[in-house]
Order: C-alpha cells, then structure tokens, then sequence
C-alpha cells in the first residue's frame, strides 16, 4: 500500500467516524465507536504522512469526475505533510479528550452533532491539504467552515455563543469570496483549475499582484492575521475547548498552508512580496500578545496568543520570500523552515494549552481568571501539562517553540550580515520584534500560571476543583511528550523539514545537511540535555534539603493585615496594568476607578475591560455607515418572486454581453 492510500482511508474514515453518534440509540455507544473509528484513521493518517516524509517522494492521484473543472487531482509531497501531521495528531488527541470533556451521558442533546461534525471537520482539514485542483481545494474549504460553525455553535442557547458562530460565519465567507477571485485569477495565469508546478509562475506581472493580495485577504482571515482576525478571539473562547483545541491548533494553519502553497507557484517574487509578509507577521505577533496580556478570559487570552504565533510563522514566510528574492538560498531555508516547524510546534503546545484550559473550565465551571487560583493543588497533572504548554509557546528551552523560533532567528541575523537595501532595514526591525513578542508572552503567561494555578482559591468553586480524568489527561501526556521531544532532538525534523522547503521551492536544492549547517540543531539538543539535567540537580537538592531539616508551615506575608483574604491577591489587572497602559494606543481599555466624590463615599469597585479594538472601533463603524448609506436599496428586497426572477435573468444577459 502507498502513502496516498492511507491518507485516502484516513480520510474517509474521520468522515465516516461521526455517523453511529448519529443512529445509535445508545450515545455512549455511538461516541465510543467515533472515538475509536477517528483514532485509528488519525493513526493511519500518521503512517501515510511519516512515510511521505522519509521518502521525500510525492504522489499524484487522479479521481473521475463528472465536474467541468479539469480533472480531479489529488497529491502528496512532503510539504503537505507537515500540515498532514498536525492534522491526525491533534484530532485523534482531541477526539480522545472529548470523551471525557464531553461525555454522552452528560450531553445526551448534543453529543451526536458535536461528534459527527468533528470527524467531518477532520476530514475537510485532511482533503485541504491534499487537493491539487481549485475547485475541489474550494468545496472542502467550505466544508471545513460549515463544520466548525456547527461545532462553534454547539452551546447555541448561550448568546455570547451565536455571536461568536454568526461573526465567524459572515468573515470566513468573506475569505471565501477572496478565494474565489484568487482561484479564478490564477486559473487565467496557469490555464486551468489544476495547480500549477511550483515555481511555474512569473510573479512580475498584474495578474500576479491580484493573486497575492486575494490570497493574503482570503487565507489571511482564515488564519487570523491582524487585522483581519476579528472573527478569532471569540470563536476560541466561546468553542467546547477540545475544539478550540483544533480551530487554533490546525484550522487556523490551513490559512498558512493556502498562503504558502500559493506563494510556491511563483518565480521570481518581487521584494515588496516578502516585505509585505514580515510586516504583517510582526504586527500580528507583537499586538496578539499585547492584547492577550490585558484579557481576563483564560480561553480569549490563549486565542490571542495563536494571532501572536501566527504571526511568527508569517515572519519565518517573508524571511524566505525575501530570500528567495535575493537569490539567498540559507535564508529561504531557515525561514521556512522555522516557520513550518512553528507551524507544528504551535498546533502541538496551543492544543495542549486549550486542553488543560478545558480542564480547568471542566472542574470549576469558570475561565475567568480572577476566579481562579491554587490549582496546582487540587489539579497537580493539568497544572504540570499547562506549565510545559507555557514554557513552550514564550520560546523557552528546552521546549519545542525554542526551536522554531531559534531558526527564525538565525535567518533573521543570516540576512543582516549578508545582504543589503530595504532587505535589511525590515529584517532588522522583525530581530527585535521577535525578541520582544518572546518577553510579552513570558510575562502573560507569569501572569497566567501565578494567578490561576498559584496562590489561593479565589472563589468557592475553584476551592472544590478536581483534578481532570485519566481520559482528559492522557492526550495531554502525549502533547507535552512531542513538546518535550521536538524540543531535545531537532535533528530529528531536519531531512524532512528540507525536504518540505524543497517543495515549496525546488530549485533552491535544499537537504537536510543544509539545515544542520546552518543552524547548530545539534547543540540545542547537547544544551537542552544540560539544562535538564541541571533542574533536576537543584530540585533534589531542594528535595534533600526538606526531608533533612524540619519544616514549619504559616501564612504569607500579609503587607500588615491581621486577616489575608484571597482578594488581597494580585489579580489579572493589576499584574498587567503597567503592560496594558504601555500599549493603551493599540489596546483602548475601558477602566473603572473609584473615586471618592463624598466625604463619607459608599462602597467602589475597579474594574478593567480590554476590548477587541478592530472590531469594536473600526469595522463595526464602518459597517454601520455602509449600513445607513445603503438603506434605499433594500427596497429591491421585497419578497417578489417574480421580480427576483428578474434580476437573476438581467444580470445574465449582462454578464453574456459583456463575456462576448
């Protein structure tokens, strides 16, 4: 059996999986046989993806059709299954989960739809990356938006729900007409629907120019890109966790491999192309976590820092765009590669990261970080899991975001050093940037850990939380194990990482030793190892220390109360206050103070709100002018039959006159 062939059964088998959820008269029955149906096409999903990258070797299938779009082509090569492998591994992870996140006995009204849809989701994810044609790349697009609409709606009696379902609906839409006008333009350069070969295109034309910028607009919303990633930060927050766990880990990711696929067709890339990307990925990732670091959400606060790590996977693309440019092939190397091993590294750290947030959300039946505190306590597993997703996502050793970003990095000084122009002015503007993303996002996740999991109980449920069941806590095992393992043995990733760059550019001859040569994988894992091994070292002397000498137990320092209360305990606001007032341009955030107006004043209160500022203060104003201006012409929607007849048919006519 081929690759192709296993990825083709895993395919169909997520697809396929949701269906006895939907007959069985026994849920329980019917979740267990998804879960085991969605686990083994995942595991057969791994095998066809490893096989494709060891081998280096792509395959091509032809399916019939009776379309008139050209022919059905279905294919294979390395660089898809970097996104194949984050595909089944954290759907089969997150189906694991959800058996005891969402189980059927406690779920009996909606566990069938949430089931079905998940397989089904997985499977447009799967055929996504595997279409060669547009017009099948565009119907399993589809299928993958309406499928997470139904599963981000499942709560649907919750307003804050049918927000977050119809403004994801309505965006992803609008990234979907891009796409049409992409597909249709770049139909008119290669002379049919198929795909192209990578680097057939000329890129120095109008034509072109067009479908760059649809494919930066339609892709760009899908994967959150600032500032089109309006839709993001509620979808994540208001999802069952296992998938927001999938939306952030891999959904948002088809937006990056559609951007990259369609940037491989092109030679010779003009600069302004690679420019363009690396701005947008620095602004995307410097304002994710900005304003991550002022939200009071633990699932909204995770959401933004995917916009953050977007971001530094569209830093890594336009290194290599500009590489690619400048006839620099180091420099197209270790950007794509650090951006597609980012692209891994985040579906595995944010889905475990979404995972244990569900897990908290499971067992106090809050997200709202004030509400939290000493966890690490009552959930020892989930907060030891979260604490390896933290260290993880702010780029740290010996975790795998180090890694990625460590790529993006030498690329970064690789391209300082060695060439000139406005080249250089912009990489040396995304070395700091990247930098200083790494130190916001350490500190959001300080404020995190230390709030949630440290400390004391804020609120009665939190005081009664319960550490997740093994079921839940499994998958997170696994994640934080491939954090862990990406992290200590990078030279594992190297062949196939420049195998996938080889995809996506063939003439540059990239190979594993290229990667190895330019990036000294080899000492991160001799450093990580030392770095290990000195923890342990200090915790068992720690360890020593206590079991050797008597240990008292008091409170903590109290500031001079004679009674300490958990609400004397730093909150999310006050740990992000000088943070949030640095970035208040960007933020806008709505502050409450109390203020003493008597001289005997009452009761007062503070209160701090961060709001997604996009939205709130640009697009919704726009979209209420456009709203008033356009009022007379919902006179032409007046429920008339016949009258829409009409218009269908003048606007063929219209159409054939102006084709002919």
């Amino acid at each position: 059996m081929t690759a192709g062939t296993f990825i083709i059964a895993a395919i169909l088998m997520a697809a396929l999986s949701g269906i006895p959820a939907l007959f069985l008269r026994n849920r329980s029955l019917g979740q267990k046989l998804a879960t085991v149906i969605l686990v083994f096409g995942s595991l057969i999903g791994l095998a066809g993806a490893m096989a494709i990258l060891v081998t280096g070797q792509a395959e091509t299938y032809v399916v019939a059709w009776s379309l008139p779009f050209g022919p059905c082509e279905i294919g294979l090569d390395p660089l898809g299954a970097i996104f194949l492998l984050a595909v089944f591994v954290i759907s089969g992870s997150c189906a694991v989960y959800a058996a005891g996140y969402w189980p059927a006995d406690d779920n009996p009204a909606t566990v069938h739809r949430i089931t079905f849809f998940f397989g089904l989701l997985t499977a447009s994810l799967a055929l996504l990356v595997t279409a060669r044609n547009g017009v099948l790349f565009l119907m399993a697009w589809e299928i993958m938006a309406l499928s997470c609409y139904f599963l981000l709606s499942t709560e649907d009696e919750k307003p804050d729900v049918r927000e977050a379902a119809t403004l994801y609906l309505i965006t992803t839409h609008l990234g979907t007409l891009a796409l049409f006008a992409m597909f249709s333009l770049l139909r008119g350069a290669a002379g049919s629907f198929l795909f192209p070969a990578a680097g057939s295109l000329n890129a120095a034309t109008p034509l072109a120019t067009g479908i760059f910028v649809t494919a930066l607009l339609g892709f760009g919303l899908k994967a959150g890109l600032m500032p089109l990633h309006i839709w993001l930060p509620s979808a994540h927050a208001n999802a069952p966790s296992h998938v927001s766990a999938l939306m952030s880990g891999v959904l948002i990711k088809m937006g990056i491999y559609g951007l990259v696929r369609t940037l491989s067709l092109f030679h010779h890339v003009p600069l302004w192309w690679g420019i363009t990307v690396l701005t947008i990925g620095i602004v995307s990732g410097v304002a994710g976590v900005a304003f991550a670091i002022g939200q009071h959400d633990l699932k909204r606060l995770l959401a933004y820092h995917s916009i953050e790590n977007i971001g530094i996977i569209a830093m890594g693309i336009g290194v290599a765009l500009i590489g690619q440019t400048l006839g620099n092939s180091t420099l197209v190397l270790l950007g794509m590669a650090g951006a597609l091993l980012h692209v891994l590294n985040h579906a595995t750290f944010k889905s475990l990261l979404f995972l244990c947030a569900g897990a908290v959300i499971h067992a106090t039946g809050t997200r709202e970080i004030d509400l939290l505190g000493g966890l690490a306590r009552r959930m020892p597993y989930t907060s030891a899991f979260f604490l390896v997703g933290a260290v993880a996502i702010c780029g740290l050793p010996p975790l795998n975001g180090f890694v990625s970003e460590f790529l993006i990095y030498v690329g970064l000084f690789s391209g300082i050093l060695d060439e000139g122009g406005a080249a250089v002015a912009v990489l040396a503007l995304a070395a700091p940037a990247l930098a200083l993303i790494g130190g916001l996002a350490a500190a959001c996740f300080v404020k995190v850990y230390g709030i949630a999991f440290l400390g004391i109980p804020r609120s009665e449920k939190t005081n009664h939380g319960h550490e997740a069941v093994r079921v839940m806590l499994a998958p997170m095992a696994l994640l934080a194990v491939i954090c862990l393992g990406i992290g200590l043995f990078p030279l594992v990733l190297a062949a196939p990482l420049a195998g996938a760059v080889h995809s996506w550019q063939p003439d540059a001859g990239m190979t594993g030793y290229a990667l190895t040569a330019a990036a000294p994988l080899g000492w991160i894992t001799i450093l990580g190892l030392v770095l290990i091994c000195l923890a342990g070292g200090i915790a068992l002397h720690f360890v020593g220390r206590l079991k050797a000498e008597p240990v008292a137990g008091g409170v903590t320092w109290d500031c001079g109360y004679l009674r300490p209360a958990p609400r004397m305990q730093y909150t999310a606001s006050s740990f992000a206050e000088l943070l949030v007032k640095t970035f208040a341009g960007i933020l806008h955030p709505h502050v409450t103070s109390p203020a003493m107006k008597e001289p005997l004043p009452g009761p007062a209160r503070f209160a701090s709100h961060v709001p997604e500022t996009m939205l709130e203060h640009v697009f919704m104003p726009v979209l209420r002018l456009a709203n008033d201006r356009l009022a007379q012409l919902r006179r032409l929607q007046h429920g008339q039959l016949h009258l829409y007849i009409l218009y269908t048919f003048v606007t063929l006519v219209v159409l054939l006159i102006w084709a002919y």
